[in-house]
């Protein structure tokens, strides 16, 4: 005859196991430390600085002639 098992036992291993590797996966998608969210954000205010100092103004779309 075959080993007795503990089926709520190896339900619950399952679940665990399944659990541990959506965390795996959830933390390679989404996690980043709070220094890369700084970085990041410190580069698109940079970007957008940038980009907002090199505008050029354009008089004749601003006043309208009537």
């Amino acid at each position: 005859m075959g080993d007795v098992i503990n089926l709520r036992l190896v339900r619950k291993q399952r679940a665990r196991d399944e659990a541990s590797s959506k965390a795996d996966r959830n933390r390679r998608l989404f996690g980043r430390t709070t220094a890369e969210k700084a970085a990041d954000a410190a580069a698109k205010t940079r970007i957008e600085r940038t980009l907002d100092g090199a505008k050029l103004d354009n008089p004749t779309t601003e006043t309208s002639d009537e």
